[in-house]
C-alpha cells in the first residue's frame, strides 16, 4: 500500500467515527454483528432490536410479523396456544395422545 491510500483511509475512519457519538448506544441495524454475539439468544436484527424471529410474537419469522391475540410464535409459526395440541399453552408443549387442548391446558373438562 501506498503512503497516500494509507492517509486516504485513515481520513475516511476519522470522518466516521466523527459523524458516531461514542456515548449513544450501538444498535444492531448499524452493528448488525452485536445480535450473533457468543451465546447470543437474539440473533435477528428488526427495528434495532435484537431478536428472535422464531419465538418474539411481534416478529414472527420476519420483521414486523405479529401474532395474533392468544397466539404465540412457536418455531417460526403463529400458532394458538389455547386449542393447539402440538403447542397447549406455550410452544413445544404437547398433549397426550387421544387428550386434546382446550384454554390452554391439556384435557380440559
Amino acid at each position: 500500500m501506498s503512503l497516500i491510500m494509507l492517509i486516504s483511509i485513515n481520513l475516511s475512519m476519522i470522518r466516521v467515527l466523527a459523524q458516531t457519538n461514542p456515548r449513544a448506544p450501538a444498535t444492531c441495524d448499524i452493528f448488525p454483528r452485536i445480535c450473533r454475539g457468543k451465546g447470543s439468544q437474539t440473533p435477528d436484527c428488526c427495528r434495532k432490536q435484537c431478536v428472535n424471529v422464531m419465538t418474539n410474537n411481534l416478529n414472527c419469522r420476519q420483521c414486523g410479523r405479529k401474532c395474533s391475540f392468544g397466539e404465540g410464535c412457536c418455531k417460526g409459526q403463529c400458532v394458538s396456544l389455547m386449542y393447539d395440541r402440538n403447542h397447549c399453552g406455550g410452544c413445544n408443549n404437547k398433549c397426550k395422545k387421544g387428550s386434546f387442548c382446550r384454554y390452554g391446558m391439556c384435557s380440559y373438562a
